[in-house]
């Protein structure tokens, strides 16, 4: 199958041509495609634009932005979760990892953890369990409440706690019961 674009033809090879026969109700010996989509084809079809090997691949971070309380601009990005490690004086919880920045040159972490005991505590309360989007956005909420509360939040607030009652009121903000 080939497809005529103008005077240049462009081979198509097996995979794409059942893809291919399907947009078109035009004889399968000739597909006109505008530019843009042969100009897609062509680069997938070399090879440009699959997606990276997941070995040397790097996860591009989406920057956001915050205003605290105290007068600084925040740059952060969500790192990641994972259990709080047992010998930590918060564990049992959940640790979120985020990495942040008020200068744009010195970026430090900071950790949010959610209590065990919170999470089973708001459970028996409202009859049901935390989806993994609800933890995130509690623990999003508290970062925000440290940027408007601590001052120096690199000296004073690297490690931030949400217990059972912090746990209820931030959720509240958000809406969820």
């Amino acid at each position: 199958m080939r497809i005529y674009v103008g005077t240049g033809v462009l081979p198509v090879y097996e995979p794409w041509s059942y893809k291919l026969s399907r947009l078109s109700s035009q004889p399968s010996s000739r597909r006109l495609l505008g530019g843009a989509g042969l100009l897609a084809l062509h680069l997938r079809l070399r090879g440009i634009g699959r997606a990276p090997d997941p070995e040397i691949a790097m996860t591009i971070r989406r920057m956001k932005t915050y205003t605290g309380g105290q007068g600084y601009v925040y740059q952060y990005y969500f790192v990641g979760r994972r259990p709080a490690l047992p010998g930590q004086p918060e564990a049992p919880a959940t640790e979120y990892v985020f990495d942040v920045t008020s200068d744009r040159k010195t970026t430090y972490a900071v950790s949010i953890f959610i209590r065990e005991e919170a999470i089973n505590a708001w459970r028996s309360a409202h009859r049901r369990a935390l989806n993994d989007a609800e933890q995130y956005g509690a623990a999003k909420m508290r970062l925000f409440q440290g940027f408007d509360e601590i001052e120096d939040m690199m000296a004073n607030g690297r490690r931030l706690l949400v217990d059972a009652r912090g746990l209820e009121e931030l959720l509240a903000t958000l809406g969820v019961e």
